[in-house]
């Protein structure tokens, strides 16, 4: 019995094997994990801007976005598992609703509208909000908590269109938030919803019946783990003002990424 269970399994095995990345493209992968990861870390979003053009040279592009979600996912919720009391509750509740609406709104736009055009605005909208964050002169108030709907809307607008709607949430953050660690485990909760949702929709449409993707993911977990331990004491050691210009010129790094995008 055992001997016929060996030989129905081999093919699959062997299908599998196959398809995993080789020794040298799977280390390729976990260097670019490692440091989009650092960046994760950091400012709390930009692994796919980040990772996703070297990983391209190692695995199939539409595998990239459903694997990054599953390792977005963990990495988040490792965030705020630990740390679930710093995260900031009042700006949840304001944000969270319209991060759901925004979804909802951005999957509608996604269907009458052209994302290329919208994709080009967008990027620099950002580039140009980057710039004026890093060169103008400091904001000395906060901002309103009323401008949660629309920053958190815009952000789950753009998750559902484009996957990369976590800056909107950071901008926002930095301008109301004052310790670092509410903005990490605030911002980490919010990621981990967005891309809990995402994993959801690839989960319904089957994309993670594919099991080398899997594998890869699992075998990649490492990298990702080392990448969040590095960027959170990268973090710990900022002054509020040095991490708000790391995020601002990650913000920037994004723009410029969307902007090579939409050519």
């Amino acid at each position: 019995m055992l001997a016929t269970l060996s030989a129905a399994l081999s093919p699959f095995f062997h299908t599998l094997i196959d398809a995993l990345p080789t020794p040298g493209h799977w280390l390729l992968m976990s260097v670019a994990l490692v440091v989009a990861y650092v960046i994760f870390g950091i400012a709390g979003f930009g692994t796919a801007l980040v990772a996703s053009p070297i990983l391209a040279y190692a695995m199939p592009v539409a595998q990239i976005v459903p694997m990054l979600a599953l390792l977005d996912f963990g990495a988040a919720s490792g965030n705020v598992v630990r740390n679930a009391r710093a995260a900031d509750r009042d700006e949840l509740r304001r944000l969270v609703p319209a991060i759901v609406l925004g979804s909802l709104a951005g999957g509608a736009l996604l269907l009458h509208l052209r994302p290329d055009v919208l994709l080009r605005a967008l990027a620099w909208f950002v580039c140009a909000y980057a710039v004026f964050a890093l060169t103008g002169p400091r904001a000395k108030s906060r901002l309103s908590q009323a401008w949660a709907v629309p920053f958190g809307a815009v952000g789950g607008m753009l998750g559902a269109m484009f996957g990369s709607g976590g800056f909107v949430f950071a901008i926002y953050l930095t301008r109301r938030l004052e310790r670092i660690e509410a903005m990490r485990v605030t911002q980490a909760t919010l990621i981990g919803l967005s891309t809990l949702v995402r994993a959801a929709l690839f989960l319904f449409a089957g994309v993670y019946a594919h099991a080398p993707m899997l594998a890869t993911a699992v075998s990649l977990v490492p990298a990702m783990m080392l990448g969040m331990w590095l960027g959170k004491h990268m973090t710990l050691r900022l002054s509020r003002e040095q991490f708000v210009k790391a995020v601002n010129l990650v913000v920037l790094a994004a723009g410029i990424a969307l902007l090579m995008r939409s050519r």
